[in-house]
């Protein structure tokens, strides 16, 4: 029997349904990627399965004792208190007691008062009858598994951090489905190598949506597609997903043009006068009338966004050169005699651990902010546009109009004046939706007017701070394809590796302890390139509210082509040993010297190459070793 069983639900809030009859199942054990665009209604979807809202007709039938579990998009901001009160929050019914039983331990660890121990003993007793001691032991249990310190005050951590707090007291339950918004929003690029990790392991249902492909095809065993109301299942990986959904979109476009076709020629027909109304044609105008229903209810895909930037005149060629640049907070270093060249064209990633001072560095290489020692020179002819993850540039009171026209009614896109409507047109917002405040709008209808205000101001540097965040997979696409044909630099702060691989020609990394390096290439070079964590000497996540262990990156798990290169090399190596020695056995021959000289230079030659080879084998072979040896060792601690 299925977890949950979504049977003919409908769901509308005014205008067309947002959930035309959809049914769909759950399995214990799947791990389902919901697929939609912004709008679609993905998150209402989650709510209706986690019973916080109502379908409008259907039945919703779930498996008796159903534990489910959601972890929502937004850190909410009312949360307060130490991170075991906010896990045991979700408890429910016994926090109370937890609480009162918490209190009373740290109570007693500034001195043993006998009116204390009475008091621990009596609660102790409460929380036998109640049998609150198992849920106490699984509040310990998963603030272990997440390496959580309980005491620690939930304002203090770092957003990433926060949604780890909260991940925990979604699990603190033991839930048989776990529904998971955006999981990774937020996480940095450690964190979200642990959640991978830990979704892998976690044996309770799952149903997430994220724009993380490179987590979807690694997490999804299934996806589930949520478009124009409705839903279709598709098996198997990401890959088979886009070919199949292709596929069945080009054959509904050739079936909706034989339906147009048909009703077309039966509105012709109707029109003829009185003859098509007689008794014997009463069948075929209720056929007609029929068609016009089911084209009047059909709902067609929605258009695709379409992005332009406008273009400024060319920067010099030297956009920004950074010398032995050093930068503090106070007395921890963010940045330490780091020097790198800007050229234009260039395509820059810029990773690491949250707070490690990304932000810091994109505002010196843009001249907003002085070096404590280095030098700094700054390019000509520079016009920069910067995209804020916090969105800081969009009043959330005025609507969406007003932000973008700022009162007027046109806007020029390279040379050209363009009706505001039209122009948001292009981002999917309709002539109803830009007279709405911001602030009602979603994440990602959010990023994607940000877009539309920042390509609309001419520029040859782009600066991109996480602008990946809730946009959907579609809209993710058209902006790789929009960065590569870009002419102006891109600097590009992300935690979405597939879009890094995608987009830039070099990666600078932060390495801890204001250390930086570059790369070059995207996210999988650098994990090619870096340099191997030892055991117990893995980099500090450095963050600007917080230092805590579990901010420390964790040796890395070998990839599956480096597993298969290590599996192999022992026996490549014992081949080109064998190899060398029979030519220092051939080359040890007098007789060889006696015959034609290019058999000598042939010998001479390929056992130089072999010796460079074997030098490279070995060095690989002993960082992967290293590498492998140091990740099983933590995975043993």
């Amino acid at each position: 029997m299925a977890l949950i069983d979504l049977q003919d639900i409908s769901l509308a809030f005014g205008g067309a349904p947002l959930f035309n009859g959809i049914s769909l199942q759950i399995e214990a054990g799947e791990r389902v990627c919901l697929i939609g665009r912004n709008g679609e209604g993905k998150s209402t979807l989650m709510k209706l399965i986690a019973g916080e809202i109502d379908s409008d007709s259907g039945k919703i039938f779930r498996q008796q004792g159903l534990v489910i579990a959601r972890l929502r998009q937004e850190v909410p901001s009312h949360i307060s208190g130490s991170i075991y009160d906010v896990v045991a929050g979700g408890i429910g019914e016994l926090l109370e007691l937890l609480a009162r039983h918490h209190a009373v331990i740290n109570r007693l660890a500034d001195g043993h008062d006998a009116e204390l121990l009475d008091e621990l003993a009596a609660v102790e007793q409460e929380m036998a009858t109640a049998d609150a001691w198992q849920a106490e032991q699984r509040i310990e249990s998963v603030l272990s598994r997440l390496q959580l310190d309980a005491e620690q005050e939930f304002a203090s951590l770092s957003g990433g951090m926060k949604r780890r707090v909260l991940l925990a007291r979604a699990l603190v339950n033991d839930p048989d489905l776990l529904l998971l918004d955006e999981p990774t929003n937020h996480l940095d690029l450690a964190a979200i190598s642990w959640l991978e990790e830990f979704l892998l392991s976690c044996k309770c249902a799952l149903l997430f949506v994220t724009h993380d492909r490179q987590l979807l095809k690694k997490i999804a065993t299934r996806i589930i597609d949520l478009e124009r109301g409705l839903v279709t299942s598709w098996p198997g990986d990401y890959a088979t997903y886009l070919r199949r959904k292709e596929d069945m979109l080009a054959e509904e476009v050739v079936h909706n043009a034989r339906f147009d076709k048909k009703l077309a020629q039966e509105e012709v027909w109707i029109r003829k006068g009185i003859k098509a109304r007689r008794t014997r044609n009463e069948g075929r105008v209720r056929e007609l009338l029929e068609l016009r229903r089911s084209r009047q209810a059909r709902r067609e895909q929605l258009g695709k966004v379409r992005m332009d930037i406008t273009a400024a005149g060319k920067s010099g060629k030297l956009v920004a050169a950074l010398k032995k640049v050093s930068f503090r907070y106070e007395d921890r270093p963010v940045i330490e005699a780091f020097s790198t060249t800007l050229i234009r064209g260039d395509k820059i990633g810029i990773i690491g651990p949250n707070g490690a001072g990304k932000t810091t560095l994109l505002r010196l290489m843009l001249g907003d902010l002085d070096p404590d020692n280095g030098e700094i020179r700054l390019g000509t002819n520079l016009q920069p546009v910067y995209f804020d993850q916090q969105r800081a540039q969009l009043d959330p009171d005025k609507t969406v109009l007003e932000n973008l026209g700022d009162g007027g009614d046109s806007i020029e896109i390279n040379g050209r004046q363009r009706h505001i409507i039209g122009y948001l047109g292009d981002f999917l917002f309709t002539p109803d939706r830009v007279r709405s405040p911001v602030r009602i709008l979603s994440g990602g209808e959010r990023n994607r007017l940000l877009l539309a205000k920042l390509f609309a101001k001419p520029s040859n540097v782009l600066v991109l701070d996480e602008p990946t965040n809730d946009l959907d997979m579609e809209t993710l696409e058209l902006l790789e394809e929009l960065l590569m044909e870009y002419k102006g630099t891109v600097l590009l702060v992300s935690h979405d590796r597939a879009f890094l691989n995608n987009v830039v020609t070099s990666t600078i990394v932060f390495e801890g302890e204001g250390r930086l390096q570059e790369y070059v290439g995207g996210y999988d070079d650098w994990l090619q390139q870096r340099p191997v964590v030892p055991e117990g000497k893995a980099v500090k996540q450095e963050s600007e509210k917080e230092q805590t262990p579990t901010n420390s990156i964790p040796p890395r798990k070998l990839t599956f082509k480096e597993a298969k290169e290590l599996e192999v090399l022992p026996a490549k190596i014992e081949e080109m040993e064998v190899e060398q020695q029979e030519l220092y056995e051939t080359m040890a021959d007098q007789n060889l010297y006696q015959g034609d000289g290019a058999a000598v230079a042939q010998a001479k030659n390929r056992l130089e190459e072999l010796e460079g080879l074997l030098a490279v084998a070995y060095h690989c072979w002993e960082e992967l070793e290293a590498c492998q040896e140091a990740y099983l060792s933590f995975k043993k601690q």
